[in-house]
């Protein structure tokens, strides 16, 4: 029997393969476009296409099976009518829509989705979850590989390291390391700050189980000063990403809207994320689901915001805090279930992680001592006091605890993990 599921196993391998090899090369194009609206409006608008020398992704799990994710697209062989590729993910612009200045004026954001090179002409069709949760058609795009205008050039060429190594970047999960705010003077430092950050991502759980299943590659690019722009205290500075506290006014976090720019040295390694490593010392980072994280480099509590933001950026955890101050207006309906594995309104608990609880444990569950390391359902998460559900009192994914993801979230890493790295 075991012989006969090993068979199976090979000839699957072998069939998906072939199916890559019958659509796409090993190399990635990248389709760069503008996000435009305001709090209720947005358009979608073309940029440029790219060819870029690596593909990092699976060869295999070529449809993702997640429905995670304020937005995707799907990548269609125009001659069959079959949808070929497909990815989930989230924004800056998304998040940006539940602000206040959202409401007041129209905002544009540079965004970029990336898939294996085609061999063939293919559609791309861009989709929008709206508040309902339902997915809606936003704009579509026909890409011919033979267009001459689709650039080749390397716009930001620079070196890239291995800081983990475990193979062939198609079945593992690949993670590249940006430097922003370190001179080439601090070329040094950064290399050993990318070894601690390794350290503290294949230290736990559950990376640590399937440190097997990652290489982290990190691109030596300078920037022309240290450090980053801080715009409450007045500072700026010359980087090479161009991040920044103050995202939508939030002192503590940390994001770059050069989305350009962080692709363009991404593109130095394969990846299947971008994590952007700031040198400061300054409290801060961010994360946005299969879009990027990033953290500040020195600060004390630097190891658990970067497994809290990377958490976000490549699970699709949310944030189980709702006491502390954020930006974001009306984050969730509450008529229906979050796409965030570790969130609940009840609407739909089956579909979480109702088979994981003990006969006995009350739903919701009470928040008190009793049931302090309970697997259970308890009020508030998301950024909201009532209606919305996390699975622990406490967690990595709410308080400044590293290495401390519940037994729901921990699920939702390995899945992933498993799902890249094949």
């Amino acid at each position: 029997m075991r012989r006969l599921l090993t068979i199976l196993l090979c000839l699957f391998v072998f069939s998906a393969n072939a199916a890559f090899d019958d659509f796409f090369m090993n190399k990635s194009l990248r389709f760069d476009y503008f996000h435009t609206g305001n709090d209720k409006e947005d358009i979608f608008s073309f940029d440029e296409l790219m060819e870029e020398p690596f593909w990092g992704g699976s060869k295999t799990q070529l449809l993702d099976p997640f429905d995670y994710g304020e937005y995707k697209f799907t990548v269609t062989d125009v001659s069959s009518g079959s949808i070929i590729y497909s990815h989930h993910y989230s924004s800056l612009f998304a998040e940006w829509q539940t602000t206040a200045e959202a409401k007041k004026t129209w905002k544009s954001f540079s965004e970029t989705v990336t898939f294996p090179f085609p061999k063939i002409i293919v559609n791309i069709d861009f989709y929008k979850r709206n508040w309902d949760g339902n997915w809606e058609k936003k704009f579509e795009y026909q890409v011919d590989p033979k267009n001459y205008f689709i650039s080749k050039e390397k716009k930001e060429p620079f070196p890239a390291v291995k800081i983990h190594y475990s193979g062939e970047p198609s079945s593992k999960l690949d993670i590249v390391i940006i430097p922003d705010g370190y001179t080439a003077n601090e070329m040094e430092k950064f290399q050993k700050d990318c070894q601690r950050f390794a350290g503290y991502l294949l230290k736990c759980s559950p990376y640590n189980k399937n440190a097997d299943k990652i290489n982290i590659w990190a691109v030596e690019a300078p920037s022309l000063e240290s450090g980053t722009d801080i715009p409450g205290a007045n500072v700026w500075k010359q980087t090479i990403s161009n991040s920044s506290f103050y995202t939508f006014d939030s002192e503590r976090y940390l994001t770059t809207s050069d989305n350009k720019s962080l692709h363009n040295l991404a593109a130095n390694a394969p990846y299947d994320q971008i994590f952007l490593l700031v040198n400061t010392e300054k409290y801060g980072g961010g994360g946005i689901y299969n879009f990027y994280s990033v953290c500040s480099s020195d600060n004390k509590y630097s190891d658990f915001v970067f497994i809290h933001e990377f958490g976000h950026a490549f699970a699709g955890l949310a944030d189980e805090y709702y006491d502390s101050e954020v930006s974001y207006q009306d984050f969730y309906n509450l008529k229906i279930e979050p796409w965030e594995p570790n969130l609940t309104t009840l609407v739909n608990f089956n579909s979480k992680w109702k088979n994981r609880l003990a006969k006995n444990t009350p739903i919701p569950t009470p928040d008190n001592e009793q049931y302090k390391n309970t697997l259970g359902v308890f009020e508030g998460g998301g950024y909201v006091a009532k209606g919305v559900y996390r699975p622990v009192i406490d967690c990595s994914m709410k308080s400044t605890i590293y290495d401390d993801f519940c037994p729901v979230c921990s699920d939702a890493i390995q899945r992933m993990i498993d799902f890249y790295a094949q």
